[in-house]
């Protein structure tokens, strides 16, 4: 649509008739983030708040479809990017947020960590580099004062604040280590989350995602990056009564992280009485999980 046209329809969005309202509102919905500045400046220029209500609804309504489209997306494709991921879902919450801003945050801590790195460094070597790079001089921490708090699983509040919960400070410590090619990826260890050193040299010919013994050991980036083995994740399981499944000691997928980060925001949002969000996360877990065909 022009200009003029948007800003048209945009005038009937205080017409007292609800069925011409909602004619009028699902003919800028259609069209996507594209009128979202023209809301934003009707809003600003309006003194009648049913008007103003209204356009904030239309707004956060617009928003919403197209990050549920755009997670829909990356979510059915094989070879998703796990900061992609991330972003799509802290957009929910801060539907201005950039990609490259987030982007460059991780890369600004990769040029810290290359900077230490050196040739023929042996995989703890490194990982005690990486840890000093986050947890010292990044000053990243577990968020134990409010680890309940939504903020937690937003990559761009916990790159801001550099304080997260055990997926969070994962999915920053997997994607710092992705950035210099240090082997890191998530496993999804229930009631925790942790991230496993992979064997680089390991043959592509004998690699299987589905066994553990290609793993070197595992790292909680929650404890500042304490190495554990085996052994360690055994007896965790069976203090929590859990059966030791291989999936808990291979790595997950992206797609199980961006579950467990929904899982954590809809509780979160219920445990804060916000249950506008927490039926709109319900809705979009539920929709990353139809099948493409059924969207």
């Amino acid at each position: 649509m022009k200009p003029q046209e948007i800003r048209a329809l945009i005038q009937l969005l205080d017409d007292p008739d609800d069925q011409v309202f909602e004619m009028v509102a699902e003919n800028l919905r259609a069209s996507a983030t594209s009128v979202v500045p023209y809301l934003e400046e009707a809003w600003e220029n309006s003194p009648d708040e049913l008007f103003q209500d209204r356009i904030e609804v239309l707004i956060h309504q617009i928003q919403l479809r197209e990050v549920t489209l755009r997670l829909t997306e990356w979510y059915h494709n094989p070879g998703n990017d796990l900061l992609e991921g991330v972003f799509w879902l802290a957009r929910y919450q801060y539907p201005d947020l950039r990609l490259e801003d987030i982007s460059r945050e991780i890369r600004n801590i990769a040029r810290d960590l290359w900077l230490e790195l050196q040739e023929n460094l042996t995989a703890l070597e490194k990982i005690r580099i990486l840890n000093h790079i986050l947890f010292e001089v990044h000053r990243f921490s577990a968020n134990h004062a409010h680890f309940y708090s939504p903020r937690n699983n937003y990559i761009n509040a916990v790159l801001e604040s550099k304080k997260g919960n055990p997926i969070s400070l994962s999915v920053v410590y997997s994607l710092v280590a992705a950035e210099v090619n240090i082997p890191v990826l998530g496993v999804n260890l229930p009631k925790n989350f942790i991230v496993a050193y992979r064997d680089e040299y390991r043959s592509k010919e004998t690699y299987d995602p589905d066994l553990d013994d290609h793993i070197l050991f595992y790292i909680n980036p929650y404890n500042r990056g304490a190495v554990l083995g085996r052994a360690e994740l055994d007896l965790f399981l069976k203090q929590q009564g859990l059966d030791a499944r291989k999936e808990f000691f291979t790595p997950c997928s992206n797609n199980q992280i961006i579950d467990r980060l929904l899982n954590n925001l809809i509780f979160s949002y219920q445990k804060t009485e916000n249950r506008e969000k927490a039926r709109e996360l319900e809705k979009l877990s539920e929709t990353l999980k139809k099948q493409p065909g059924g969207l």
